[in-house]
């Protein structure tokens, strides 16, 4: 019988929050904005609220990599951090509450590690801040090397390399930099730099079993940082084996992710992935300073050693190789206040802080609150009973999606769709359900608000293409075909932001049949809430059909073939489940009347 991992925390909902706390408890230069819990965003202390009168250096991602990125704000650093909940992207109202609160008129630099959420997330607040005013860069870093090109639309992951990345571009903004020339430094390193990991365990996120994936005897090579199954499993070598064989991968001319030759001069990261004592650490760096030295001729010029970017409890390392030059040098040897860089500068301890307000949305203020009308007409009751049976099939298949995303992803599909689904029914109390546009533009609002992650923004976009979509039409009711032009508009919306189509493995291989079946249907004048149904079987039929398919989006790009033969993708198993709740509820409303 299988028992969830021994952790010292309370509520896993609250394990983020509370890291935040105790982090500014300890740390005196460190301070976050007071939107616990769905805006945690860690801030400098120091930097007056919109008045820096530097480049803001601004980065963050889902949370289970500490001290990445809270641990590295401080003066010659980063300016703020946005944090996510465990391996989920933070929201877009966190990362644009952490532009206003630090962004001056010099602007910031957002670095972004290269996964598909992060980039969805940072990039729309990015786009957002653009519109309010605010000078706004982005560098997305990708330093894995453990994979060949191409993977796809999804790229090299970003890894422990970013942390060099964060500290010479906080060095180059507290120089006096502009954000141009912030953004460029930041750029021109983490063309720099190549990240490989190995691991000997897999990690547990709080409050659920340990996977026995890894088997005793066994190592992980090339994995990522969320749990997700590495390039290869193989039989646990001596560490001098292994190290070998991570910088050969590293330094390999083949894919010159790192374009250095013999003769050159580099930075050296040993990185603990979350349980990996420092002896280990310690044994690795001295290993791995001499093989590149007699091995590939390179002179090492910095070694940083400790845990500077993890996976929650993983035992393992991971290897950051950045090519050095004199620019490079003097910015990693630039003083910082960031408390978990190895250099960083002690502080006395504060009395206790009062949160700093989370500047309001400029849009906070025109937006009108929206109640339930007294009485629903057919259509508001329809649409309240579908609301509720797709949330409450998410709800019910949440295990399922969390077992079958611990094979191909990170674990946390279902969970995340929980969250969105638990939102949308404590607040479908507040929907106006007699108008189905502004109740279907709410809905997208629930889920932005609670999602997080990839899954979040996926369906924040989907939500707001189709409230785009039938805003313009009567708000007395629409026809079904009006219903599926919605439907094709979010599919569209997604597939551009996105970057996926058919055949990717994503929810689009569900929705993308039932569009298809529920145009036919319609045009050939069936009923439309047969029509809905029948478009719903192909729903399911798509996203089983996802076993057969070579993921190209997403971490399941990092994945087997041979391991995602074994499970439908988890996405698409979510997105079938709801929209064949939604139409045999309304099938039954139907029938009711």
């Amino acid at each position: 019988m299988a028992f969830p991992a021994k952790k010292l925390i309370g509520d896993p909902i609250n394990v983020v929050t509370e890291f935040i706390d105790g982090l500014v408890e300890t740390y005196p230069g460190l301070q976050y904005l007071d939107g616990f819990p769905q805006v945690k965003v860690v801030l400098r202390a120091d930097v007056p609220y919109a008045k820096y009168d530097k480049v803001a250096v601004i980065s963050g991602g889902g949370s289970g990599h500490e001290p990445t990125h809270a641990g590295f704000v401080g003066e010659g650093m980063l300016t703020a951090a946005i944090c996510g909940d465990v391996f989920s992207s933070p929201p877009v109202d966190s990362i644009l509450a952490g532009i206003r609160a630090v962004t001056g008129p010099m602007g910031c630099l957002l670095i972004v590690k290269n996964y598909t959420g992060d980039r969805l997330n940072f990039g729309l607040a990015a786009e957002q801040a653009k519109s309010e005013g605010y000078e706004v860069e982005t560098v997305i870093v990708g330093d894995d090397c453990a994979l060949p090109p191409p993977r796809g639309i999804a790229g090299r992951r970003g890894l422990a390399g970013t942390v060099l990345v964060h500290k010479v571009a906080g060095a180059a903004a507290a120089a006096g930099l502009s954000l141009a020339d912030v953004a460029a430094e930041a750029k021109s390193a983490s063309e720099k730099v190549g990240t490989m990991g190995v691991a000997l365990t897999v990690c547990t996120l709080p409050g659920q079993v340990t996977s026995d994936r890894l088997g005793p005897g066994k190592m992980e090579l090339g994995l990522g940082i969320h749990g997700e199954p590495g390039a290869a499993v193989a039989d646990l070598q001596p560490v001098d084996v292994v190290i070998s064989h991570v910088l050969k991968e590293i330094l390999s001319t083949e894919t010159n992710y790192v374009p250095i030759t013999r003769g050159g001069r580099v930075v050296l990261m040993v990185n603990g992935l979350g349980s990996t004592p420092l002896m280990e650490l310690m044994i690795v760096a001295g290993k791995a300073v001499p093989k590149l030295q007699l091995e590939h001729g390179l002179a090492v010029d910095r070694v940083y050693t400790g845990s500077f970017m993890t996976s929650i409890d993983m035992a393992g390392f991971s290897i950051s190789i950045m090519r050095a030059d004199l620019p490079i040098l003097q910015r990693l040897d630039a003083a910082t206040k960031a408390p978990y860089w190895p250099v960083a500068v002690d502080g006395h301890r504060p009395p206790a802080k009062i949160p700093v307000p989370v500047p309001p949305s400029p849009s906070a203020k025109s937006d009108e609150p929206r109640s339930r009308p007294l009485q629903l007409n057919e259509q508001g009751q329809i649409l309240e009973a579908a609301i509720e049976a797709a949330a409450n099939a998410i709800i019910n298949l949440k295990d399922s999606l969390n077992e079958w995303d611990s094979k191909v992803g990170d674990g946390d599909c279902g969970s995340t769709m929980y969250r969105g689904a638990k939102a949308i029914l404590e607040d479908i109390k507040n929907y106006p359900l007699n108008d189905a546009a502004e109740t279907v533009r709410e809905i997208g609002s629930s889920i932005g608000r609670a999602m997080g992650g990839t899954s979040g923004i996926i369906y924040t976009i989907f939500f707001k293409a189709a409230y785009t979509q039938l805003k313009g039409s009567s708000h007395s009711g629409f026809t079904s075909k009006q219903w599926a032009e919605a439907l094709a508009a979010s599919i569209a919306a997604v597939s551009k932001y996105g970057g996926a189509s058919a055949g990717y493995r994503t929810l689009l291989d569900a929705l993308i049949p039932a569009l298809l079946v529920l145009q036919k249907k319609l045009d050939i004048g069936n009923d439309p809430s047969t029509a809905f149904l029948l478009s719903s079987e192909a729903a399911l039929a798509g996203a089983e059909s996802t076993k057969h398919m070579q993921a190209q989006a997403g971490r399941s790009t990092y994945v087997s073939a041979e391991m995602l033969s074994s499970v439908p993708d988890p996405g698409a198993m979510a997105a079938a489940s709801w929209y064949r709740a939604a139409a045999l509820a309304v099938k039954e409303q139907k029938h009711k009347s």
